[in-house]
């Protein structure tokens, strides 16, 4: 009997598992695919000769965060690569704007959309390297990030204070047009917000595309050589190398609670997995507390709250073989990774609304990847393997296009939407659709069939408003890996801090689990410590807590 289960090997599953074996505990992991990594794996699908990431591909978020690095997978054969620049979001008009781990090139950049600007985002930056420590720390922590916070708010206080957290919240649009004269940097900053699901005139979508231009900005959009697989390979050989079972093919069907506490979990081909002391389920929330968790062991609160949780967008992906190199209008984009597409911010803005419609955009603003670029070993010299994604509605109540789109995703509405993203290519690259050697369509339920967790592809693990983050998150008053279940643990996307290959959910499950663990243990401690103290021996330590260790916030 394993101390602990892991449902789901996907970068957070993995990460936990990681956590408990280096902390001793004997771990299993059931994946349901044939393999490992979740929404982090690469193949050769789209053709032989070129190798295609199947859902995510640059990762600045693993570049930034401490769990990763903690971990030190580059002992276990990680290696990353980057492209000359990060991003860049042309126009049709020829202008574009770049972002550069080079603060000059950025600068530059955005300079030659109006003068100043660049000294504009220079205050941006330099406003991110006084918070950074702290903003990351409470980022990748459990919520509330104490300690990080009380750190971050004296720091808040020297960067201009309620003047900077009105910054943080503002609707990108607008943090834009107050920092900006040009349209450069706010395209920047509104790209980047579309990571997420968040609009131009979202509250909060401000922060969140200063945050992901700023990580950017420091560690740029690095990917794993050879492919997005890589970072789960490593995962998975420092996991076996600790004494970890990784099984796939191992879909699980219910978690098995007796008293209040999850013991075991029950597989699809009959098993029952019987965990000593935890189990930790990276997996999506409705999945868990809809399917795995028997209604009868879950507060009602709870269940009428998932009514209410709200997914991100449905995603809807293409790769593509190019037989050469992007033949982009602006020269500035050929040597970025990431490339954003749509001419400029009411574009955007006309994007979202149709989403909020329910309708499919007739101009999909498309996040595109030139992924040999990034890493020359993806391809065949002088060509290289791209992709775009775009989002859709979930539920489709009509085509804001002409072509009567109905959101069936049946092979013939595939094409059609393939060949839009196609001509929205070409809007800024013109002769690109003449390069295209293979392509390869990945509709939202092909990617929700590869990976259960991403509901038509949504990527996020749940919207990134702010009324489903912090302690909204993925419920009014959760925020945490704790689960109403005892030993059970939420450990994916679906908690604080949400979606993004960082393994944060991951470590915040597999720590409140050591935690739990170790409780029992300094409760007993307490107790002979308080009876010797009765006996006039050794004090006990009166200002900690009873089942806290020491330095826990």
């Amino acid at each position: 009997m394993p101390d602990a289960v892991v449902i789901g090997a996907g970068p957070n599953g993995l990460v936990a598992a990681n956590l408990l074996a280096d902390a001793g505990w004997s771990v299993e992991v059931l994946e349901e695919q044939p393999e490992p990594g979740g929404a982090v794996r690469h193949d050769r699908g789209a053709d032989p000769d070129f190798v295609s990431d199947l859902f995510s591909a640059f990762y600045p978020l693993a570049a930034a965060s401490p769990v990763l690095a903690g971990l030190r997978l580059e002992d276990h054969g990680l290696r990353w690569s980057h492209a000359p620049h990060v991003l860049a979001h042309p126009l049709t008009d020829g202008r574009c704007a770049v972002l550069d781990r080079r603060v000059d090139v950025t600068a530059g950049s955005l300079d030659a959309f109006a003068p100043g600007d660049g000294a504009a985002w220079r205050r941006l930056h330099d406003a991110w390297e006084r918070l950074r420590p702290d903003l990351l720390g409470a980022l990748f922590t459990p919520f509330p990030p104490v300690r990080s916070a009380a750190r971050l708010a004296v720091r808040l206080r020297g960067t201009g204070g309620l003047r900077m957290a009105r910054t943080l919240v503002l609707p990108v649009r607008r943090l834009g047009e107050e920092e900006f004269r040009g349209e450069g940097g706010g395209l920047l900053l509104a790209g980047n917000a579309l990571h997420a699901d968040l609009a131009p005139e979202a509250a909060g979508s401000g922060g969140y595309g200063w945050l992901m231009s700023m990580l950017g900005q420091t560690y740029g959009f690095p990917v794993p050589v050879g492919g997005a697989g890589a970072l789960t390979e490593a995962l998975t050989r420092r996991l076996q190398a600790r004494g970890g079972v990784l099984r796939c093919g191992q879909r699980v069907e219910r978690i098995v609670v007796r008293g209040g506490r999850a013991v075991a979990v029950r597989t699809s081909g009959g098993d029952t997995v019987a965990a000593r002391r935890a189990v930790l389920a990276d997996v999506a929330v409705p999945a868990l507390y809809g399917e795995l968790v028997a209604p009868e062991h879950l507060p009602a609160q709870l269940l009428s709250d998932l009514d209410r949780f709200q997914w991100d967008f449905a995603t809807f992906k293409v790769d593509w073989a190019l037989d050469g190199p992007v033949p982009w209008q602006a020269a500035e984009a050929a040597g970025a990774g990431t490339v954003h597409l749509a001419d400029g911010i009411d574009e955007l803005t006309r994007f979202a609304a149709q989403l909020a419609m329910h309708r499919v955009p007739d101009r999909p603003f498309a996040l595109f990847g030139q992924m040999t670029t990034s890493d020359a070993s993806r391809s065949p010299r002088g060509t290289e393997s791209a992709w775009a994604y775009t989002h859709v509605p979930h539920h489709v109540s009509g085509d804001a296009g002409d072509e009567g789109l109905t959101g069936t995703w049946d092979a013939k509405e595939r094409e059609i939407m393939a060949d839009r993203v196609e001509r929205q290519v070409e809007r800024f690259a013109p002769g690109f659709r003449s390069l295209i050697r293979a392509r390869r369509v990945l509709a939202p339920p092909t990617l929700q069939s590869l990976d259960r967790n991403l509901y038509g592809g949504a990527i996020n693990g749940g919207t990134a408003s702010m009324h489903q983050q912090l302690f909204f998150r993925p419920a009014p008053g959760t925020g945490r890996p704790e689960t109403p279940v005892r030993g059970l643990y939420l450990a994916s996307a679906g908690a604080h801090p949400g979606g993004g290959v960082h393994g944060a959910p991951g470590a915040n499950a597999a720590r409140a689990a050591l935690r739990r663990s170790l409780a029992p243990g300094l409760a007993r401690a307490q107790r002979l410590l308080a009876h010797r103290d009765r006996t006039g021996r050794k004090q006990p330590d009166a200002g900690r807590p009873p089942g806290r260790p020491p330095g826990d916030a």
